[in-house]
Order: structure tokens, then C-alpha cells, then sequence
């Protein structure tokens, strides 16, 4: 059980911004009026009593309530597209495998640049709309650790916003690299663990209705490395985009509902929130070649 207090992640948001002020990248001005900020939230009645009780939930399940949304709510993690199709651009047409594919959002884009095309996910709900989307590949229900693809079957392998849901990046890895053929590139994208530590977590509801984050394992930039390099993974690219800041904006007038924590808690605190994020990357995006060829 997760106890989500909107205080926790407020005076988080505060401190991280107090923090760079600390280090010279604000004023007196910002600083005072961060103390002062600090004072109203934690005076303020409607955020003390304001805490909820979050389960957490796996994978398959998550992703069952998630699924007939997925496509159509926003998602901020979606911004991972322009940097892995830059680099699948780059990449000549052969067999490539869309691990954990969810709706079929990227295997959509190696059947239209021409790649025979296999898509695996451990969800039937995020594989249901995966055949409606994309009814040319070949979609199989698996598991990151155990993927139902023959041993150097794929020139590619592309792994999107999933690894956070994995506590341990190596079985995976190995399975990335049991499956390329031997000169075949992996890109893999997810939210950087940066974001991760800031609270970024799917937020989905159980059957009954009670909110639920699905799993979000914080992996640093060098957990990736050393899951990688033993295996023969050599880092071709690596990515960090950083999403523009965020407009000047007066505080919002409340928490806004759970499904919308953090975000909308952030949007309490505007400017602390905008100084805490300053330059902080929203994803991490890497490519990998297997050596051999």
C-alpha cells in the first residue's frame, strides 16, 4: 500500500526548488517566497486531510482498466516518438520485434518503414487493440523474460516505456540479446529515472474503483550500461530530451482529483514547480548494437 499525502509531494516540489536556490540559480525574492508557500500549504485545510491510499498493481492487471484509454488520454511519456524515429530512420528494413508493444503504437511504425514485424505483450487487452491497429504483424502474448521468439530471430528490437515496470534490467537485457542476431540494433525508450523519483507513476483504477499505480522501478542511466555491456551491447546513442518549460501560471485552485496526482498537485505550486524541473529530462532513450557482425 502506498500512503500518497499531497504535503509529501508539495513540500518535495519546495524543497527541490529551494535546493537550486541554494546552488545560485534563484534570488532572496524566490526563496522567500518559497518559506511563504511552504507556510499556506501546510496551513491549508484542504490539503491536510487530502491523503489517499494507493494499491499497487501488476502489470497485466494495470494495464486491463488502462488499455481502452491508452490511446486517446493524454500521456506526457509519449514524447519518447520524435528521438526513436529519428533513429529507426536510420535503420535498414529486416525483421524486428516490438517487445512489451502495448497498443501497437511503434509497431505501427516498423510495419510502415517495412520491417516483417513481431509484437509481444504480456497484456490481452493492450493486444486486442494491437490487432485492430496494426493487423499486418505478428502479435504474440509473452513476457519480457521469456519471449516467444526464436533464438537470433530479429535484425531490431525496440522496447518502449516497460523497463520501469521491471525491477531488474538484466534477465531482460539477456532476453533482448538472445533474440538479435549478431550486428542487430536494440532501442529501448522509458521515463527517466529522474521523473521516476519525482513521483512519475501510472495511475490506473482497480476493478472496484480504487486507485492503483502500476509498478515504476527507478533505474539509473548506468543500471542500463551494466545490464548491457556484458552482454555484447555496445551504446550506440543516448537520449535525455528535456520537455519545454512550462508557461507562468497562477496556482491552482485545488489538488484536482487523484487520477491527476502529481500533475495536478504541481500545478498548485507553479513556480516552485518550474524551478524543481528546470532542465530535468522526461525520458531516456538509448540505442544499443549487438557485436559479432
Amino acid at each position: 500500500m502506498i500512503h500518497e499525502h499531497p504535503l509529501a509531494y508539495l513540500l518535495g516540489v519546495e524543497g527541490a526548488a529551494l535546493l537550486r536556490a541554494f546552488t545560485g540559480g534563484h534570488d532572496r525574492a524566490f526563496v522567500d517566497a518559497r518559506l511563504a508557500e511552504v507556510r499556506r500549504l501546510l496551513d491549508d485545510p484542504d490539503l491536510a486531510d487530502a491523503a489517499v491510499d494507493v494499491d499497487r498493481v501488476d502489470p497485466v492487471a494495470g494495464y486491463r482498466s488502462w488499455a481502452a484509454t491508452y490511446d486517446t488520454a493524454p500521456n506526457t511519456a509519449f514524447a519518447d516518438t520524435p528521438v526513436v524515429d529519428a533513429v529507426l530512420d536510420t535503420l535498414p528494413a529486416g525483421t524486428a520485434l516490438d517487445a512489451a508493444c502495448g497498443t501497437g503504437r511503434h509497431t505501427a511504425g516498423l510495419v510502415a518503414r517495412g520491417h516483417r514485424t513481431i509484437g509481444v505483450d504480456a497484456s490481452p487487452d493492450m493486444l486486442d487493440r494491437a490487432r485492430r491497429r496494426v493487423p499486418e504483424a505478428d502479435l504474440r502474448r509473452g513476457d519480457l523474460h521469456r519471449l516467444p521468439v526464436a533464438d537470433a530471430a530479429a535484425d531490431l528490437v525496440v522496447c518502449a516505456l516497460a523497463l520501469t515496470h521491471v525491477p531488474d534490467l538484466a534477465p531482460v537485457f539477456a532476453e533482448f540479446a538472445r533474440v538479435l542476431r549478431p550486428g542487430g540494433h536494440l532501442v529501448l525508450s522509458d521515463v527517466h529515472p529522474e521523473r521516476v523519483a519525482r513521483g512519475s507513476a501510472p495511475a490506473v483504477r482497480d476493478g472496484a474503483g480504487r486507485p492503483a499505480r502500476l509498478p515504476a522501478h527507478l533505474h539509473r542511466t548506468g543500471d542500463y550500461l551494466r545490464a548491457a555491456l556484458p552482454l555484447g551491447l555496445r551504446p550506440l546513442r543516448c537520449e535525455e530530451p528535456v520537455p519545454p518549460p512550462a508557461a507562468p501560471a497562477a496556482p491552482a485552485a485545488g489538488p484536482g482529483p487523484w487520477d491527476a496526482w502529481p500533475w495536478s498537485l504541481a500545478a498548485l505550486v507553479p513556480e516552485a514547480a518550474r524551478a524543481a524541473d528546470h532542465g530535468v529530462p522526461a525520458m531516456l532513450v538509448w540505442q544499443f548494437r549487438l557485436a559479432g557482425a
